[in-house]
């Protein structure tokens, strides 16, 4: 186990070196969020959401599970560049563990995701968002923990396949009713009845409504408790399961 953990932080410090060096991916990896936040957000301020919050507590929470399904779930990209290059191959006959390979490239993902996270958190405050910074961290705590799971699967993934022509549409074919289905823009609630049964099978749904929940002050709601259920399941799930493939992958 000890030496699992200082593989992963080599891995970690190795990749979040090469992040700092190209900001840029910092940036547009916020700019759809943050085109939610300016563009649709002030259209959400007369439209009546019962109890569930104010538009800012309703789409700020939702924006930053948006974050980590589509950041988190294209980490994947980058790991097919280095198989082209032969970079995955080298590595994977140092002495480094094969598990540490996949947990420092997802430790990094889950550090990016936290400072976008807080970036986007504070543009919403800068637009009118106004949330406890218990109920914030909180939210912060549930972008981590998708950005791990998500991450590991993306990764292992794309292990599995030999091109971004394979690995892109099978992503955007989950990610796309994943986000329709969770209520990031809206609260499912106000769906049609069918529509707000199916959400109820998307496990991303129990993370935006914990974070809504959050946001609000709502500790004690139910809505909190299921998210954090969700989302101890999906990690502990997709690490199992991520870990399992990224190790045997190529073996």
């Amino acid at each position: 186990m000890t030496t699992v953990l200082a593989d992963s932080r080599l891995i970690f410090e190795r990749y979040a070196r090469q992040t700092l060096r190209s900001r840029i991916s910092l940036i547009f990896g916020l700019m759809q969020p943050m085109l939610f936040l300016g563009l649709f957000g002030p259209l959400l301020e007369d439209v009546p959401l019962g109890r569930e919050g104010d538009s800012w507590q309703i789409l700020v929470p939702g924006l930053l599970i948006q974050l980590g399904l589509f950041s988190a779930a294209f980490a994947g990209f980058g790991i097919l560049i280095e198989k082209q290059l032969g970079i995955v191959e080298r590595m994977r006959v140092t002495p480094v563990s094969r598990t540490a390979l996949l947990l420092g490239r997802v430790l990094r993902d889950v550090a990016m995701l936290l400072v976008q996270s807080l970036v986007l958190v504070l543009a919403g405050v800068a637009f009118g968002l106004r949330a406890p910074v218990l109920g914030v961290l909180i939210g912060f705590v549930f972008v981590a923990v998708l950005a791990l799971s998500l991450a590991s699967l993306s990764y292992a993934f794309a292990m599995r396949v030999n091109s971004a022509q394979e690995f892109a549409p099978v992503i955007n074919s989950i990610n796309l009713p994943a986000m329709l289905l969770s209520g990031i823009l809206l609260p499912m609630a106000l769906a049609p009845a069918w529509l707000d049964v199916v959400s109820h099978f998307v496990p991303f749904r129990y993370l935006v409504d914990g974070v809504r929940a959050a946001f609000v002050g709502d500790y004690g709601d139910g809505s909190l408790a299921l998210g954090a259920l969700a989302s101890a399941l999906l990690a502990a799930v997709s690490l199992t399961l991520g870990t399992r493939l990224f190790r045997t992958a190529g073996a």
